[in-house]
């Protein structure tokens, strides 16, 4: 059976199609307020839904991630290409096609040359922070867009913040009837029947609202008309350095695709007991975007709340996928004057309530319970997104992620152990009198590899468990049984402790030393005929007889 249609039976055929059914409900309403806070035309987050969405299908080895632009790559495209050009122009759509080809090329290339791991630097934290500020960014624009009143929706957080705190004198009272009535109906709506589109039923609700009654005339904004036909195929042709300038925020677009797009597949594979494989998920991200710039889209991830809704649905084929890529063309084709009437405060009501769990409250209230450091990673990181803008905040995304790294690393746990090989003190801070394994010796575990970050901080607890020892030390045994790697640096804190031990009279010698750390200390030149021991017990009895002990 072709991927995208594997797991596929004659019995659920019908639920499948109902889900793509589903899903076409959702994802209209949603691309059209997507296309928007990117600042580009309706089109642009329809066509979303047809070539790129039917290309990844084909390629993807989750079956059941769905692709699409999400708010939180909306907000990106507007952010970083509202700089280069004015929003609604034909070369800022222009930009948009190429920051996506851009950005699927280099997806393209971290599948070739399996460089995913990268994406493990955005911790939950960072993309906690990131996703918030933001969906805080575009929530603004939404509310303004629910109240009727007009705000530079390209400009600064603070910006928005301003004009629509100056303007609110303005707003419509039908616009900010319709997007009351809109919110009621989308969360009571879910809590009561989850399964109907309710988002599908508030548009078709509020369109008929505003042709019966006509309130375009009352100063409610429509869509608009949506230009019919598919989509064509097409090539951004810009200057080179604007396609340098791209580069920055398509690395952003980047990562946070490979980051939530690479979680999303992992956990639903797991869940649904089908493989999983990193490098062809990134690969189909990559030719999706790639398709999606070469046919008048812009940039696209997964989409978290619409794959929920499939597994939700009983879905676990692409096949909804395909019926959602069908169903967009056919509504292109044939139905474009359904979307005129459509009214903005609806747009935004939909769009709001669907970027209100962006916004990480319940996340940031569970960091700050369970740990402060990484609730202030999460909260720098928002901080920085939202007032300073999505390029900074990747950046500080990823210096935060290496502070974190490194924090964690230069304090690995460190015990002195029992002959039997058991935690008995931790030597972190300065080891207490009486250590000592057997007369004379003692056994340290590093729990990690051994490298720039922590060599000082082991050396220095070596030292504290031999002054520290209530008896001489003659021998120091270091159980390697948890240290993967040795770097340089850590490799010169070695030698300087081998060179303290022996100014002592103390012999050192090694237990448990995997094969590729054992040709690594050799090539490092730290087995210089130091004892290795198979075991603990074996270090102990060995040394405690005064023996050099068997080497492996």
């Amino acid at each position: 059976m072709p991927r995208p249609l594997a797991g596929l039976t004659t019995r659920t055929l019908a639920t499948e199609l109902t889900a793509g059914v589903t899903l076409l409900a959702i994802a209209i309403p949603l691309n059209i307020g997507y296309a928007q806070i990117a600042g580009l035309p309706a089109t642009a987050g329809l066509y979303a839904l047809i070539v790129p969405t039917i290309v990844y299908a084909l390629v993807v080895s989750s079956r059941q991630v769905v692709a699409s632009p999400d708010a939180a790559a909306a907000a990106l495209v507007a952010s970083s290409i509202g700089g280069l050009a004015a929003a609604g122009s034909a070369n800022y759509a222009t930009l948009a096609l190429a920051q996506a080809i851009i950005c699927g090329v280099m997806l393209v290339l971290l599948s070739v040359f399996k460089l995913g791991f990268l994406a493990n630097f955005l911790s939950k934290p960072i993309l906690i922070g990131f996703v918030g500020g933001l969906a805080l960014d575009i929530m603004v624009s939404q509310i303004a867009k629910m109240l009727g009143v007009k705000i530079d929706s390209g400009g600064e957080f603070l910006d928005k913040v301003t004009g629509l705190v100056t303007n609110i004198d303005t707003f419509n009272g039908w616009s900010l009837l319709i997007s009351a009535g809109s919110v009621a109906i989308l969360l009571i709506g879910r809590r009561l029947l989850a399964a109907v589109p309710w988002a599908l039923v508030v548009l078709v609700v509020t369109t008929v609202l505003v042709v019966v009654v006509g309130l375009d005339d009352y100063g409610v904004d429509v869509l608009g008309a949506v230009p019919a036909g598919p989509p064509a195929l097409t090539w951004p042709v810009i200057d080179w350095t604007m396609w340098l300038a791209l580069v920055p925020s398509a690395i952003a677009l980047t990562l946070v695709t490979t980051a939530e797009g690479l979680l999303v597949s992992r956990s639903y594979s797991e869940k649904r007991h089908y493989p999983f494989h990193a490098n062809r998920d990134l690969m189909a991200f990559g030719v999706a975007n790639i398709a999606a710039g070469a046919q008048g889209s812009f940039s696209v991830g997964s989409s978290t709340s619409r794959t929920a809704a499939m597994d939700q649905a009983g879905s676990r084929t692409q096949l909804p996928s395909l019926v959602l890529a069908v169903g967009t063309l056919l509504l292109l084709l044939f139905g474009t004057a359904l979307l005129a009437d459509i009214p903005s405060p609806a747009i935004g009501a939909v769009v709001g309530v669907a970027i209100l769990p962006l916004l990480g409250i319940r996340e940031f209230r569970d960091l700050w319970r369970q740990d402060r450091f990484e609730f202030a990673v999460g909260a720098a990181c928002f901080l920085v997104t939202l007032f300073i803008g999505a390029i900074p905040g990747i950046l500080v995304a990823f210096v935060l992620a290496l502070i974190n790294l490194a924090k964690r690393a230069a304090n690995p746990a460190i015990d002195v152990l029992e002959a039997g090989g058991d935690p008995q003190e931790s030597l972190l801070d300065e080891a207490p009198a009486g250590t000592t394994t057997a007369p004379g010796v003692i056994v340290i575990r590093l729990a990690a590899p051994l490298f720039f970050a922590n060599g000082a901080v082991f050396t220095t607890a070596v030292k504290n468990a031999v002054t520290a020892a209530n008896a001489p030390v003659s021998h120091v045994v270091i159980d390697m049984e948890a240290v993967t790697d040795i770097d340089v640096t850590g490799a010169e804190a070695f030698a300087s402790l081998e060179d303290w031990l022996r100014d002592r009279k103390v012999d050192l010698a090694f237990s448990r030393v995997r094969p590729q750390a054992t040709a690594r200390l050799e090539k490092l030149g730290l087995l210089s005929g130091q004892p290795l021991f198979e075991t603990n017990r074996a270090a102990i009895a060995a040394l405690a007889d005064g023996a050099d002990g068997p080497k492996d």
